[in-house]
């Protein structure tokens, strides 16, 4: 049977995307199946540049179709930041913490009103099969609140501070079918699918 690489150790990560791939008749693999395997280093400027880097790197060490991606939040008034950023947002050189980027984000929209506090958490998946690159995004759209709520889901810090207006409350607080509903991953990955099925042959 034919593999195809999700290049996450992200273990929720890995199971939604999987989840959203099991009408393609392959294997599905995460880094964490490989016993030994480097990190390959994000040096893009953008989110496309280091998904599609990831995609090209994990393909040459483990010569399986690869999908990777990289998100971020991108908030207007800050011109884009921390986008590609993300952890390194604070000082560029430590991972910043859950908590850490929360309270930066908001001392930095310390009397910014709120429409001027419009946001996005968005996405790009990069697919390369060892011949050809595609890629795809998705996004998120609505903005910052003036208070992060008190409770901040792990590994997922802005999804505590982004209130989308169409629901009337914030990401971290979605049900499941309204996350499905506006899940960016997921717009990315079915604009993807075409290209992963042809080249499957499936």
């Amino acid at each position: 049977m034919h593999r195809l690489l999700v290049a996450t150790t992200n273990p929720g990560k890995f199971k939604e995307l999987k989840h959203w791939l099991l009408d393609i008749p392959v294997k599905i693999l995460s880094l964490s199946d490989f016993s030994e395997f480097l990190p390959v280093p994000e040096t893009g400027k953008t989110l496309e540049e280091n998904a599609k880097q990831k995609a090209k790197g994990y393909y040459a060490r483990t010569k399986a179709p690869t999908l990777a991606d990289d998100a971020g939040l991108e908030i207007d008034a800050l011109g884009g930041e921390p986008g590609v950023k993300t952890r390194r947002w604070i000082d560029g050189e430590r991972d910043a913490t859950d908590k850490e980027l929360v309270e930066y984000a908001l001392k930095r929209l310390k009397g910014v009103p709120d429409e001027k506090r419009t946001a996005r958490l968005r996405t790009v998946i990069a697919f390369y099969d060892g011949k050809e690159m595609h890629t795809a995004t998705g996004a998120t759209e609505g903005r910052i609140v003036r208070e992060a709520a008190k409770e901040i889901e792990p590994g997922y810090p802005f999804r505590s501070l982004l209130f989308l207006p169409q629901f009337g409350k914030l990401y971290k607080d979605l049900t499941h079918e309204e996350h499905t509903a506006v899940n960016h991953r997921l717009h990315a990955l079915e604009e993807l699918k075409p290209f992963i099925q042809a080249s499957f042959g499936a």
